[in-house]
């Protein structure tokens, strides 16, 4: 019987360990949000290069619990204002953070 009271302690403490590591704090995301701002990363990159007048393939995208952050460099500040819009389209995205500069 102490024995498998034991056991059974040390699965629970396991388990709860298990998931405090995969758990998300303000500067880590978890598994789940990783995977996801992946997702979305992917999906903000295809809708940047499927659209017609955004011609700079100089655009990063990164993404953090939902928001994208698009550096690079560009022609034209419409450049700039198109490609914020279409990752605002972008269905997961929460917010966008503009980094990106005029070329010179």
């Amino acid at each position: 019987m102490k024995t498998s009271r034991v056991l059974g302690a040390g699965i629970t403490a396991l388990l709860l360990i298990t998931s405090v590591g995969c758990a998300s704090t303000r500067t880590h995301e978890s598994t789940g949000e990783y995977i996801d701002d992946s997702v979305i990363t992917g999906k903000v990159k295809a809708a940047i290069m499927d659209d017609s007048s955004l011609k700079s393939a100089e655009i990063n995208v990164e993404t953090f619990k939902g928001v994208v952050q698009l550096s690079g460099f560009v022609n034209s500040t419409a450049d700039i204002t198109r490609a914020v819009q279409v990752a605002r389209s972008v269905d997961g995205v929460q917010d966008v953070k503009n980094s990106m500069q005029l070329k010179k």
